[in-house]
């Protein structure tokens, strides 16, 4: 997994959430004019974070200019945290929760007692269906439960934006080759392209693209170590389980606009991101299925 690490603010921190009681001003803090209460320093849940110029490259690998990650991030002392928090509620909420096991109530069979409980010098036995023997009930045994958990929204994205802005020394930027594949689709020749640009087959890459056109989904679905991912299908994993990543001008775009420190979203915005979420997770859960 890639490691998480931050860059030096440049530029002046922000705060996301200021409804948490550390905000409170100093006369809230004091209940009692006979207690002093120290007043603890204001330390701010979400800073700016500028990482270093990424190269843009062509389809030939050469570099044509430079662009930059201007993302909100947690600071350093709770971005671990953050991220963390925000993985376990992914993978949890991934769980089908479908694991079921009978109890020895359930279990078909054993309503006769095997043999009489006396007389014959064996261990007395009342049903077959015992969790002793094999074939019997499992004792406190899986059953179907609901394995999903909440995560604010503010601090889902506070955490996907820290990711990506600690994953930004692996990461380039590459002009919109799909008319590189607008004939048919080649995967050899997508292969050289990764290569061009810096990226070993062999190691997992994932890429983010506004729309993934058909001819450079067939192109790269062959490829076991890469990921192709859309704004909708975006998500912390794949993002922390990527090596390097790869993302088009539109999609760095959408990152500094969806995730930067000017962002105002509404209520509206982030239930429809929800809801494409959880629609893309559907999707994905019927390809496996089938």
């Amino acid at each position: 997994m890639a490691s998480l690490s931050l860059s030096t603010p440049t530029t002046p921190t922000s705060l996301s959430f200021t409804s948490s009681s550390i905000f409170l001003s100093s006369h809230q803090l004091h209940t009692h004019s006979k207690f002093k209460f120290p007043i603890l320093p204001l330390k701010p849940l979400s800073i700016s974070c500028k990482s270093s110029p990424l190269p843009v490259l062509n389809f030939s690998g050469d570099k044509i200019g430079e662009s930059f990650l201007d993302l909100r991030s947690a600071p350093p002392d709770t971005a671990r945290a953050v991220v963390h928090r925000a993985v376990v509620t992914d993978l949890q909420n991934k769980r089908r929760g479908t694991a079921s096991t009978l109890t020895r109530g359930e279990v078909r069979g054993g309503g006769k007692k095997p043999y009489p409980q006396k007389k014959t010098g064996r261990a007395r036995r009342g049903s077959n269906r015992t969790p002793l023997r094999p074939g019997g009930g499992v004792i406190f045994g899986p059953k179907p439960r609901d394995w999903s958990i909440k995560i604010n929204r503010k601090e889902k994205r506070l955490a996907i934006s820290t990711a990506m802005a600690s994953a930004a020394a692996n990461t380039v930027v590459v002009e919109d080759f799909a008319a590189e594949f607008a004939e048919k689709p080649r995967t050899s020749e997508f292969i050289a392209a990764m290569k061009r640009w810096g990226l070993d087959p062999k190691e997992k890459s994932m890429f983010l693209m506004t729309e993934v056109p058909e001819n450079v989904r067939l192109s790269s679905r062959n490829i076991g170590t890469l990921k192709m991912l859309t704004p909708r299908t975006l998500n912390l994993y794949d993002i922390l389980n990527a090596d390097k990543l790869v993302l088009t001008p539109g999609a760095l775009d959408y990152l500094n606009q969806r995730y930067g420190v000017d962002y105002q979203g509404s209520d509206d915005e982030d239930e429809e991101e929800e809801e494409d979420e959880e629609g893309a997770e559907g999707v994905v859960d019927g390809e496996q299925g089938n």
